[in-house]
């Protein structure tokens, strides 16, 4: 996995750390846990059939190198009074990736898929588990919002700049004596410049089906 990102919740009093790895969310169960207990709740939960049943569905759907054998084995001894699993041990042996196991004292502990994070919650408590939802959520919105300005932002840098290129293009390169198609053809051919250097795309390429970058400048001046 790429380098993580890490940020923070804070629900009903409790900070809860963050990490995202190529745009997927983990939670933290250990600072979940803290709120109610410590590890030791972790580890009665995993004990559970149904929630090795949750998570190894969670896996089979997610994560096509998962070992299904395996999970199956760890299905079958859910419940007994010898059974044990840590989140490690569920990682080492199915290679799932619905939970990371860091270590450290700062940002360490047991992170796993807000999906699985938000059942945990449940098992802890229902009401627990809907403020994280919603705190959550809040956190998803809030970066949603950042993200249109910084896009609004480029676009109208980008228009900004194109109008100074093209600018530029109609007084040193065009000679007076083009038609306006021919004057059309090079603005087109300068934008193209601009959205590449940009965005890394043509107009052209943009407005194909399988081409889904930002929509950049226009491909003739309006």
């Amino acid at each position: 996995m790429g380098k993580a990102k890490q940020g923070i919740l804070e629900v009903q009093g409790t900070t809860i750390g963050l990490l995202a790895r190529e745009n997927v969310d983990y939670i933290s169960l250990t600072d979940m846990a803290k709120k109610f207990g410590d590890d030791v709740l972790i580890y009665s939960w995993m004990r559970n059939r149904n929630t090795i049943e949750l998570i190894g569905i969670w896996e089979q759907i997610h994560n096509p190198n998962f070992k299904g054998l395996e999970f199956e084995t760890f299905k079958r001894q859910a419940g007994l009074n010898a059974f044990s699993l840590t989140p490690r041990k569920w990682i080492e042996t199915t290679g799932a990736i619905g939970f990371i196991s860091r270590a450290g004292r700062y940002g360490g502990g047991t992170y796993a898929h807000k999906d699985i994070a938000f059942e945990f919650g449940s098992w802890l408590s229902p009401g627990f588990k809907l403020y994280l939802i919603k705190e959550f959520q809040r956190l998803k919105d809030e970066e949603s919002d950042r993200l249109k300005l910084d896009w609004n932002l480029q676009r109208t840098l980008s228009k900004i700049n194109y109008r100074i290129h093209t600018d530029a293009v109609r007084d040193t390169l065009i000679p007076p004596t083009v038609t306006h198609a021919q004057a059309v053809i090079t603005y087109a051919s300068e934008a193209d410049v601009l959205n590449v250097a940009l965005f890394g795309t043509t107009a052209r390429q943009w407005r194909a089906p399988k081409c889904v970058p930002c929509r950049g400048i226009l491909e003739s001046r309006s």
